[in-house]
């Protein structure tokens, strides 16, 4: 079974029209983001003026007074409120018209005011979830770490398809498994790590191991006690 991959989550370096057309042509939809100074042009909807090529663009987008009638959420936090909006725009930067979300925060009190530019090239993608898509881009740089760092994803030597295909996921399924491990032992020790579990399992190898040497096994309490010195060591947050 094979789960197939409809987008590619990308940051802002790679927002731009080279990396649209790369994901294009693996059929893939491309969530990313735009610099905030983009210039963006409405589709022209006028007529035609009988002579030439047709008009492209329309009017330019001003971000500080954004039609209305894309408001598509308001989120009052206090003094800050967030107004989200989407449409469809174009930029001559980008071959083809972009799913633009633009998210508007103020504050009420000061009057300042920022905003952030995120694109898809699918231009069916609701608002909510390219902006859910585009968040999932921070936990997909976590779960990068983790397998460098962890789980041997940069530290692999292999050159040829099949073992670096076996390689890399290897590491991102012991990023899942520690993941889910963790998960259980995090409602009564929030601070439990990678670097605590691993302790962990390696201490109950050190003991199941020692175990075996010796003609005859300690009582249970015992050897419970041992289990529970032993798996501390390296661990950080366990005490």
């Amino acid at each position: 079974m094979t789960i197939p991959i409809k987008y590619v989550v990308l940051d802002g370096a790679f927002g731009n029209n080279n990396a649209m057309q790369m994901i294009s042509q693996c059929n893939m939809q491309i969530i990313s983001k735009l610099k905030c100074t983009s210039a963006l042009y409405f589709p022209y909807t006028g007529p035609y003026s009988g002579r030439g090529a047709k008009r492209k663009y329309g009017g330019k987008l001003d971000y500080n007074g954004i039609p209305r009638e894309y408001l598509k959420e308001t989120i009052l936090n206090g003094v800050i409120q967030t107004r989200i909006y989407q449409m469809t725009m174009l930029s001559k930067s980008f071959a083809r018209k972009l799913n633009v979300v633009i998210i508007v925060k103020s504050n009420l009190k000061t009057g300042a005011r920022t905003h952030v530019i995120l694109f898809s090239s699918d231009l069916d993608l609701d608002y909510a979830k390219l902006i859910d898509y585009y968040k999932l881009r921070f936990r997909i740089e976590f779960n990068f770490r983790d397998a460098n760092q962890y789980w041997g994803l940069e530290d692999f030597m292999n050159v040829n398809g099949i073992p670096v295909n076996n390689a890399a996921n290897l590491a991102f399924f012991m990023v899942n498994v520690s993941h889910a491990l963790m998960a259980d032992v995090r409602r009564y020790n929030p601070s439990f790590s990678v670097q605590d579990l691993k302790a962990y399992f390696r201490g109950s190898r050190y003991v199941r191991e020692t175990l075996k040497l010796l003609p005859q096994k300690p009582d249970l309490i015992l050897i419970q006690d041992i289990f529970y010195r032993i798996t501390k060591i390296g661990s950080i947050n366990v005490s």
